[in-house]
């Protein structure tokens, strides 16, 4: 009998428990309105950039996968769409050409934090192709143009491969990509693979306005860190970085993924590093390099370890206090997951305050890790969901909100500046049109949605 009662009651509490967690998902799916802004038949790839004007009116794209495969050489353009109306502009569009090599290939385009621009990768126009060749991670550059429509454009950064005298200093020797200028827009970060020492994996870099810049140029162009040769390490030694974003508003630290020889010497970690640019570098201290020699970083760099893990992945994200970082690492199980830790923390000491902590639980890889400007939570996707996970306190540390429940594949998250949106793409099919990529007929276009947010975050 007292089995029988006890049995009644839970029923009736579970009852009462699963109408209010109804009650609750049906409020929040009414405040919640996803919306698909863009719809013509190509591609309009976010990239996971920071693709959201200043004041949150527009988003820009680049058109990728259109012609013959899926090589950034033959993406043609960068534009940009009104969320409100869906009409979109051409920003950028210079003569190309397409094939299995192509040029320039235009894409990954970011806008600037408060003036109507935009950065992307831009690689050699077509009368520079008989003496640079085509696009090549090795061979493109930055390039700005004004998001108004009219077309002023520039080049950032300045390209010397010439091998019979040292580099120009302030110039690179290879591809700049995935620009990303730091919240006062000061500093662009950027990846950057180097065309001279090719025994070099990919780096990390930033540039800046300064007087001393090559000629005809307004920044200046330094590594962050000079990797070891591929396959030379030694244990603790950095062979590649990547993954990169700014963690602080002013540019002053820049966080990455470092390939990394394990204690073993033999096996390789991927890793959370940091390095340091205080204001006083004075970039033109960086050493450019010649055809012998790789670019060495500006003196005062200092490059931080915070953790020692096997697979720690993504493109990592600073919080907009600067105070935190957020990354990708594999749990017990194997899947990727998000994490949190101090700028200034590790995984080795014995304060708790300063380690990581597992914020996700998901059964899919995590990815797309993006801060809300209240640094009170963390938007991600798994599964092609997107979550909203809480870290502004103990309490409710970790609590996750389902954004999107349908089947939806999104990828390439982005948040406005105010944090009132996410905007995605989500790949489309269109009935009546196709085009032909790697050799096979193609109906999918990246479109974009985004998610106006409303009150569903509280907790």
């Amino acid at each position: 009998m007292c089995t029988s009662k006890i049995s009644a009651s839970s029923l009736i509490i579970l009852f009462c428990l699963l109408m209010a967690c109804k009650e609750r998902m049906e409020t929040k799916s009414k405040t919640m309105v996803e919306k698909q802004i863009t719809f013509n038949a190509k591609t309009h790839a976010l990239d996971n950039n920071d693709n959201f004007s200043p004041d949150g009116r527009f988003l820009c794209y680049d058109t990728r996968y259109m012609v013959f495969n899926t090589n950034l050489a033959n993406c043609k353009s960068i534009e940009k769409v009104n969320i409100a109306t869906g009409e979109e502009t051409v920003l950028w569009q210079p003569e190309s050409v397409s094939g299995e090599n192509g040029a320039p290939g235009v894409a990954a385009v970011s806008y600037h934090p408060t003036e109507n621009k935009v950065i992307f990768i831009h690689g050699p126009r077509l009368d520079e192709v008989g003496e640079r060749g085509y696009y090549g991670i090795r061979n493109r550059n930055g390039a700005i143009v004004s998001a108004d429509g009219s077309g002023v454009f520039s080049l950032a950064d300045f390209r010397d491969v010439a091998t019979d005298r040292p580099t120009t200093p302030g110039a690179h020797r290879g591809g700049t990509h995935r620009h990303e200028y730091s919240r006062n827009g000061k500093r662009i970060g950027f990846t950057y693979d180097d065309y001279l020492q090719q025994e070099y994996d990919r780096t990390i870099g930033y540039m800046e306005v300064n007087k001393k810049a090559p000629e005809g140029f307004d920044h200046y162009f330094a590594v962050l860190l000079k990797p070891v040769k591929k396959g030379e390490s030694k244990p603790g030694e950095i062979e590649k970085a990547y993954g990169d974003s700014w963690v602080d508003s002013l540019g002053t630290k820049r966080a990455f993924i470092g390939k990394v020889r394990a204690e073993n010497g033999v096996d390789y970690q991927t890793s959370l590093f940091v390095a340091e640019i205080p204001d006083s570098v004075d970039i033109t201290t960086a050493y450019s390099g010649d055809a012998d020699n790789y670019p060495e970083p500006p003196k005062g760099i200092k490059i931080k370890r915070l953790t020692h893990s096997t697979r720690d992945e993504g493109i990592v994200r600073g919080s907009y206090s600067g105070r935190r970082i957020a990354y990708l690492s594999e749990d017990e199980r194997g899947i990727l997951q998000v994490f949190v830790i101090p700028v200034d923390g590790s995984d080795l000491p014995d304060d708790s305050k300063k380690r990581p902590v597992q914020v996700s639980h998901y059964t899919e890889d995590a990815g797309y890790i993006r801060w809300h400007p209240s640094d009170q939570w963390l938007f991600s996707i798994s599964g092609g969901k997107v979550y909203a996970s809480y870290v502004g306190g103990r309490e409710a540390f970790g609590k996750t909100i389902l954004l999107t429940p349908d089947d939806l594949q999104r990828e390439a998250l982005v948040v406005s500046p105010d944090g009132k949106m996410l905007a995605y793409n989500v790949d489309m099919p269109n009935t009546s049109v196709s085009r032909i990529i790697d050799g096979k007929p193609n109906n999918l276009y990246k479109q974009i949605f985004v998610l106006g947010l409303q009150d569903a975050l509280t907790y």
